[in-house]
């Protein structure tokens, strides 16, 4: 596969794959009935210790009393979780032998119950087996998993539609995860009402994480320019590279975002803003869980694993931790200022669609101007100046660049291939914004 020679080994063919989602207003309540449907016996239903007391699992939990479902609860889900984290839902999976799995949270917890669902299904696994390569072994998924319905909560991640699930590696203090189509939920549930609770920071956060997966996987290399090729489609990965079905939904979450995103951290009465931030949150999942990310999301993961004493407004934890959407916004400016030399004419529409006017505008300069547009956005917003405002120095460079390193599974489909000297400037630009 192929027959015939691609050049250098690259791809030629790429593959949509999605969850179901079901969206409407108090849509919750007909969860009780899909577990039903599905003939269903013993559930796990995971969910964060913050989030069980709020209105989202209280939704859920009155859906699986009147349809007299068997349930038993994991509320000890880690906010950013770790191998650790995820081990203890594992262990809590294996011992329940659950039939079906209902995650009620942002992504931590539905990341955390694809991977419990995915180590319960292959008990003798260990666990760097399905962990993506370098850090792990990341080996294809055969085993067959068991129905996941993700009822987010949040607007940021996507999670519901995607096979991807990541989480801190304490050992590296690094991210990483498990990317594999056979994880992805069932059923994403999509109820606009679950993000009334969420505070203004959270809103914000998520919904940055929304912005850059629109703006990376719309900038990815395309598919066909991705190497290897796989022999087996097994072997293809989630990641594949933009494509003409991702960049509909990548540009579709972006017009969403730069309509709504201000108005639904402004006013969180604002229920027309939050229920379109919510929709646009799956729509950008559809499109970076088959095209994949870059350099935001790669270099991310070490400015979220390396974190000293930040903690953010607004997120009730015992832990310092960067949010992930905070994360992957601040090296935004820097990382598309680098990447508009490859295809500047996306750079530049991207620029227009957050409001940039570019009628007299040089394609050469289309990275300068995006830069600028997010720089804007992000003051406006209010959010942090710079990686020096959550904690880190110039001193740390090489420490991110090392953790940069090993997300090959991301960095690789940056338009533009990057050294380590091109990743310290980027961290260095990236230090302070405005």
């Amino acid at each position: 596969v192929p027959e015939r020679p691609t050049l250098g080994n690259t791809d030629y063919a790429f593959e949509m794959a999605i969850s179901n989602i079901r969206y409407g207003e108090g849509v919750t309540k007909e969860i009780g009935m899909d577990l039903q449907n599905l003939g269903a016996r013993r559930v796990c239903l995971m969910t964060d210790k913050n989030l069980s007391k709020l209105p989202p699992v209280n939704a859920v939990l009155n859906s699986l009393t009147k349809y007299g479902i068997n349930f038993q609860i994991y509320d000890n889900v880690r906010v950013e979780p770790t191998d650790q984290s995820f081990l203890d839902a594992i262990q809590f999976a294996r011992k329940g032998e659950f039939d079906a799995y209902v995650a009620v949270g942002g992504g931590s917890v539905i990341d955390t119950c694809k991977a419990a669902n995915l180590y319960a299904a292959s008990p003798s696994s260990e666990f760097l087996d399905y962990v993506n390569a370098p850090i792990g072994k990341g080996k294809s998924v055969t085993v067959p998993l068991k129905p996941l319905i993700a009822v987010p909560t949040t607007s940021g991640t996507g999670s519901e539609t995607t096979g991807v699930a990541i989480f801190d590696f304490k050992e590296l203090k690094v991210k990483t995860g498990i990317a594999s189509r056979a994880i992805k939920p069932t059923l994403g549930i999509i109820d606009p009402l679950h993000t009334l609770s969420m505070p203004e920071r959270i809103v914000a956060n998520s919904g940055f994480d929304v912005l850059c997966h629109a703006l990376e996987s719309y900038t990815a290399l395309p598919y066909n320019e991705r190497s290897p090729c796989p022999s087996n489609p097994i072997d293809r990965p989630a990641y594949q590279g933009s494509n003409p079905v991702s960049d509909v939904w990548a540009l579709h979450a972006l017009r969403i975002v730069a309509k709504y995103l201000k108005r639904a951290i402004r006013n969180p009465d604002d229920r027309e803003a939050r229920a379109n931030m919510h929709l646009a949150s799956a729509f950008a999942g559809i499109g970076f869980g088959n095209a994949g990310v870059h350099l935001c999301h790669g270099m991310s993961y070490p400015i979220s694993g390396l974190v000293k004493t930040y903690k953010p407004k607004d997120y009730n934890v015992d832990h310092s931790l960067v949010p992930h959407g905070l994360s992957v916004v601040l090296t935004s400016p820097a990382v598309f200022a680098f990447t508009a030399q490859i295809h500047p004419e996306r750079h530049l529409e991207a620029a227009e669609i957050l409001g940039a006017d570019i009628r007299t505008a040089r394609i050469k300069d289309a990275g300068l101007i995006l830069a600028d547009t997010l720089r804007k956005f992000l003051f406006d917003l209010n959010v942090d100046d710079g990686l020096a405002a959550i904690g880190y120095s110039k001193a740390d460079i090489p420490a991110l660049v090392k953790g940069t390193l090993p997300q090959e599974r991301v960095t690789k489909l940056s338009p533009r291939p990057q050294t380590e000297e091109d990743l310290s400037a980027l961290f260095e630009a990236s230090m302070k914004l405005y």
